[in-house]
């Protein structure tokens, strides 16, 4: 080496180098690495926020019902929430991929937090539902906007383990919510429940929208113009709303001119389901169409199952509403073992099967728990089906996820979310429509006359109206262990 060859230590890292080594350091990283730790705690403490209102609120809903005289429309308070969403849901999806997550997401926890408190202060139940839909504006603005901050933020070897994080973020609000929940609805009011959870939207703003801004905002490529706005999708995603809304409108009324608006509501449905969603999805073509239709399965049939459970083991067995919504605190951590299993890497090339048998048993926990509407039948077999049934959640609604992003580009990925969100959300209106109808067809509407405090082994005067929701309901679970051997495409 001569006096004018520079040593090894001397030479200046090229700044292509320099940014090269620092991607490679960011893609070895996991969650928690240093890149994107704080990103990792704020997205968790937005869906942390989001599973505490929902096990809080549903363990307050049936007093909140009851006392606002709205139990004939007690399925609306559930389904108003996602009728709003699934346009919030394809809006979403193009606003992130057009201009990235950030504002989306800001401006659906907004939302979500006012909708909390229009339903808080509700005079009726109408008002009430009313907030409900305000919250689920928010609600579907939120949760595609993660997806697709997930896509853009984590390489694809860590999604499973930020999908494990998000399910494991339900544990705590599983086991707190409804214990809170219940013990402020029976000393304070169901009122504070509601009012009292925006509190909580400055911490996820403090922590993921700063990280966000910073690793995942504006468009997925800025050397490409922005496409315009399809107001196609737009006009769609107002339709299937309205459809949406048409047909639970039509449930409810029972009469024959209920046809008109079930009719109506089913001519909007149609084009705008085609449209929005995967092509095949309606016959469950193997691939992305069967993932996005396997996640509206499990989703509709176990939500529109658990939303009766506090409402009949409160009206059917006298439980109180912090009882009732204990008896669902230990499915958020059986959720949170089988969303963990789903993301070891050992299990991926098995992922099909995982969802096969997550999927049974879901069937078999939403079949087993209107079982304590015989007397004899001990009221904690509800927690033990539904710990089984939140364990086969954890395997599927992971897994879709994951799945779903694996099959889209990066500039793909809001609306691909957007068409699984809206899946979910659908159904969940539809089957909940259902569901309701059903329910208040068989007299379900008078169980708001049962008093609050029914003796213990006492079997209530409408069971058939709870379990002509549950069984129809573990049928639609089976129809999806069927879909979920065909979300592999063939090789």
């Amino acid at each position: 080496m001569t006096a004018l060859e520079p040593r090894d230590a001397d030479v200046a890292p090229h700044p292509v180098d320099a940014t090269v080594a620092v991607q490679s350091a960011a893609e070895s990283e996991g969650v928690l690495g240093r890149t994107r730790r704080a990103l990792t705690v704020g997205i968790v403490s937005v869906v942390f926020l989001i599973a505490f209102e929902a096990t809080a609120v549903g363990t307050a809903m049936p007093v909140a019902a009851r006392e606002l005289h709205g139990i004939p429309l007690y399925a609306y308070a559930f389904s108003a929430y996602f009728t709003t969403s699934l346009f919030a849901m394809v809006l979403s999806g193009q606003w992130a991929d057009r201009r990235g997550p950030l504002a989306p997401l800001a401006t659906g926890i907004g939302a979500f937090g006012a909708g909390l408190l229009l339903s808080g202060t509700a005079g009726n139940m109408w008002m009430f539902i009313a907030g409900r839909a305000v919250q689920g504006l928010g609600g579907g603005l939120v949760i595609v906007a993660l997806y697709v901050v997930v896509s853009r933020a984590y390489p694809e070897r860590i999604r499973p383990a930020i999908m494990a994080a998000f399910a494991a973020s339900w544990v705590i609000p599983s086991v707190v919510g409804p214990l809170a929940a219940g013990s402020v609805t029976e000393h304070l009011g169901w009122r504070w429940v509601f009012v009292g959870i925006p509190v909580l939207v400055v911490i996820p703003l403090a922590l993921a929208l700063p990280a966000i801004r910073r690793m995942a905002s504006g468009p997925a490529d800025p050397s490409v113009p922005a496409e315009p706005v399809d107001r196609r999708r737009i006009g769609l995603a107002l339709g299937i709303s309205l459809g949406a809304g048409l047909l639970q409108y039509a449930g409810q009324q029972r009469n024959w001119f209920a046809l008109l608006p079930a009719a109506a509501g089913i001519a909007l449905l149609v084009p705008a389901v085609r449209g929005l969603l995967p092509p095949g999805t309606g016959r469950a073509a193997r691939g992305l169409p069967s993932v996005v239709l396997l996640r509206g399965l499990a989703a509709g049939s176990f939500i529109a199952a658990e939303a009766f459970v506090p409402l009949m083991l409160v009206t059917q067995r006298g439980l109180s509403p912090t009882l009732a919504g204990l008896s669902l605190a230990a499915g958020g951590g059986t959720w949170a073992l089988g969303s963990y299993v789903q993301s070891r890497p050992r299990v991926a090339p098995y992922l099909d099967r995982l969802m096969v048998a997550g999927m049974v048993l879901v069937a078999a926990a939403i079949a087993g728990a209107p079982s304590v509407l015989i007397a004899g039948v001990p009221v904690w077999t509800v927690a033990v089906a539904w710990a089984v049934g939140c364990f086969g959640m954890g395997l599927v609604i992971a897994s879709t996820s994951v799945l779903l992003l694996k099959l889209s580009a990066p500039e793909e990925a809001g609306a691909n979310s957007a068409a699984l969100q809206i899946s979910d959300g659908l159904s969940n209106v539809l089957l909940l429509a259902a569901g309701g109808a059903a329910f208040a067809a068989l007299g379900g509407g008078a169980v708001g006359a049962v008093p609050e405090a029914v003796a213990p082994g006492a079997s209530g005067a409408h069971p058939g109206a709870f379990a002509v929701v549950f069984l129809p309901m573990a049928g639609v679970a089976l129809v999806g262990a069927w879909v979920a051997g065909r979300v592999r495409e063939r090789p």
